[in-house]
């Protein structure tokens, strides 16, 4: 029976334990797994733009031995041209997995209703789950658990922080969330975290104080371009900065999931400073999603 992987509530913590493990192996022996998806093809449906989710999965499922065919915008038109289920159901018949990039949410949910082969949510409107799960790879892989940490999400109470608060309850870190009024996560996504402490902050500094890792994402993110105005005078106290880093612990993790706007959500010096692990969880994407691939296509080896 195929599995999706829409949303990291879709796994287990002892499947992402397995992911991470397969991600450390990966990252240690890459030649040890150079032929292990090969034959395999993957579908990238993007109609979104993207740098690092396309370049990490093409690469991921080349050096895996498999094959990557990109369809953006132009080729399929999703939902326009052609109906997510007609595309779903015929692009099962070429591929062996899907990832689908896209706006509404309900659309990764609809092709993978009608697929017949595994579907990967590289991006949607209310969760961005391979970029959570590489998130706290890193973290765990900097600060060697995750249990009891807190990280402090600064910003848009977006997709990347609905996927964050998933990752959190998961794997027992806590959360602080410091958003504007308006801008605060999904109740919905707030109401189920169960597993961790998630707690809600007007004041970046109170939320930043005595945390583990900062976190944070554009403040508008892609399909937001016109509120760009207005987000910016209300987020200008959200900015990741020395003065902030001050406060959370001595050795705090900074992230950011990239494109970063430099100069309104993260300052150059935090983003190119000492505490940043900014590339490595972008470098991290990759390996995390190989180890996705192996774990959907061939199951837990």
């Amino acid at each position: 029976m195929k599995k999706d992987f829409i949303s990291v509530e879709d796994l287990t913590y002892k499947e992402i334990e397995h992911v991470f493990t397969l991600t450390a192996s990966l990252k240690k022996e890459r030649d040890k797994f150079s032929g292990s998806l090969r034959g395999k093809a993957l579908g990238l449906i993007f109609q979104k733009p993207s740098c690092r989710t396309r370049a990490s999965f093409e690469v991921g499922m080349y050096q895996l031995g498999g094959y990557s065919i990109y369809l953006g915008p132009d080729e399929i038109n999703l939902g326009v041209r052609e109906t997510i289920k007609d595309a779903a159901m015929t692009l099962s018949r070429y591929v062996d997995a899907i990832v689908l990039r896209t706006f509404e949410h309900k659309n990764v949910v609809e092709m993978a209703e009608f697929s017949s082969v595994p579907v990967i949510n590289g991006l949607s409107d209310l969760l961005h789950p391979c970029q959570a799960l590489a998130d706290i790879y890193t973290i765990k892989e900097k600060l060697k658990k995750l249990k009891g940490l807190t990280l402090a999400y600064i910003g848009d109470g977006n997709n990347v922080c609905h996927s964050l608060i998933h990752a959190c309850d998961k794997s027992g870190m806590n959360m602080n969330v410091a958003a504007p009024e308006g801008y605060e996560p999904n109740p919905e996504i707030l109401k189920a975290a169960k597993g961790a402490k998630i707690r809600l902050f007007k004041n970046a500094i109170e939320a930043a104080s005595n945390t583990d890792v900062i976190y944070t994402d554009v403040w508008a993110s892609m399909g937001k371009e016109k509120e760009a105005g207005k987000r910016k005078k209300a987020f200008r106290d959200f900015q990741i900065n020395s003065k902030i880093l001050k406060t959370a612990k001595s050795k705090v993790l900074v992230m950011h999931c990239l494109p970063a706007h430099r100069g309104q959500e993260i300052t150059d010096d935090v983003i190119d400073g000492e505490h940043s692990i900014v590339f490595d969880q972008a470098e991290n994407r990759m390996h995390v999603q190989k180890a996705i691939l192996i774990m959907l296509l061939k199951g837990k080896k």
